[in-house]
């Protein structure tokens, strides 16, 4: 698939059959603010992407889940998605700086546009100026993260607080949670 001259998928294949997707990056951000929720099980969360993604839910909801993931890393194999191990922004946390780098960078108003292809969506996305607050705050959390950050950068990241930190997902099912929650209740923590 080549952005540059093949058309966008509007529908993914699953057992031999064409479910229609809605396509439109808000879908797609829904399902992953959902997945970047705390609050929601893993079961939900998939719910949550299968009523956002396809136009009717497919039978096979395995093959679904693993399609729906292919779809949203933008037509890659979820273990062949490029990952540099560490969580870098939210969209969720992050929506106001996102919000204005797309208008900065690429002229877009995220709010009044009509439709933006989410694989469209990710192309710019990935190409958000470098003078942007967006890619500003990535850099830094980026040279924290690595080590490679100054002792000014360091105290810049302290002082940021809460917008600097980006919390990592947390997948584990609710009972895994409670499991936790009641160890660090005996434990007093």
């Amino acid at each position: 698939m080549n952005i540059l001259v093949d058309e966008l998928p509007n529908s993914i294949e699953i057992n031999g059959r064409e479910y229609g997707i809605n396509s439109d990056f808000r879908f797609c951000l829904s399902t992953i603010l959902a997945f970047e929720d705390e609050e929601l099980a893993f079961a939900e969360k998939q719910q949550i992407m299968f009523v956002n993604l396809f136009q009717e839910i497919p039978e096979d909801l395995q093959e679904a889940s693993v399609r729906a993931l292919w779809f949203l890393n933008g037509g890659k194999d979820e273990s062949s998605a490029e990952s540099e191990g560490m969580r870098l922004y939210s969209f969720s946390k992050d929506a106001n700086f996102i919000f204005a780098a797309f208008r900065q960078t690429h002229g877009i108003d995220l709010q009044t546009i009509d439709y933006l292809h989410w694989w469209s969506f990710m192309a710019l996305f990935m190409d958000l100026g470098q003078n942007t607050t967006f890619c500003e705050l990535i850099n830094l959390r980026r040279r924290v993260k690595t080590g490679k950050a100054t002792k000014e950068e360091k105290a810049i990241a302290r002082d940021m607080g809460e917008i600097f930190n980006v919390p990592e997902y947390d997948n584990r099912t609710l009972e895994e949670r409670e499991a936790e929650r009641q160890f660090l209740e005996l434990v007093g923590g």
